[in-house]
């Protein structure tokens, strides 16, 4: 466990340093364009977000904006993928009860142990680390195909919203998920949520895989 953990924060680092310098394979293929989410109003921060932000004020704050899309290029692609991947191999699944002894719990899992939306923070704070425009990078509430409370997170591209998720190494298009999406972070402001559909807007995120 140790070694998972080690390796993930060495992979941070590695991204602090090279900033924006990305340096892949010209034969990267980039993803068919698929659509962007609809949002439908404005509502407040769920409870995992809020308790998270009082623990780690500097992940949340409103100024570190940027812009609302990225260009996915194919080497923006490639660092997507490969953030994906290494934070989904190194991070074992545990609930927060199983981890906490509480239902809900928004944390960077240093320990290396997390559920689904930690794995998510990671990816986020590792993406805007290289210098993707935190605005496009969007902590999101589903409903996932077992009907459980489930997060992801959202890039926002010139190709649509792709999906970046603990439960595959896959990325896709938000509507080829087949999960049923409920809110997410605004771009104009990490502490403002909007609603991508009618369902209840405080869910617990239970899923861990």
């Amino acid at each position: 466990m140790l070694r998972k953990i080690v390796l993930t924060l060495a992979v941070l680092s590695t991204c602090v340093v090279a900033s924006t310098t990305f340096s892949y394979s010209k034969d990267v293929k980039l993803p068919q364009i698929v659509t962007a989410a609809a949002t439908i109003g404005e509502l407040s921060a769920p409870f995992g977000w809020r308790d998270f932000c009082r623990k780690y004020a500097q992940e949340c704050d409103a100024q570190a904006i940027g812009t609302p899309q990225i260009e996915l290029t194919a080497d923006v692609w490639q660092t997507l993928r490969n953030i994906n991947e290494v934070v989904n191999r190194d991070i074992e699944p545990v609930s927060d009860f199983d981890h906490w002894g509480v239902a809900e719990s928004w944390d960077i899992p240093t320990d290396g142990k997390g559920d689904c939306e930690d794995f998510a923070l990671l990816k986020r704070k590792m993406l805007i680390a290289l210098k993707l425009s935190p605005s496009a990078l969007l902590m999101t509430i589903v409903y996932n195909r077992r009907h459980e409370g489930h997060a992801v997170l959202t890039v926002v591209t010139d190709r649509g919203d792709f999906i970046l998720d603990n439960q595959t190494d896959a990325i896709m298009g938000w509507e080829q998920t087949g999960y049923r999406f409920v809110e997410r972070q605004s771009a104009r402001n990490p502490n403002i949520w909007v609603r991508l559909s009618d369902s209840p807007a405080e869910i617990i995120v239970s899923s861990r895989k």
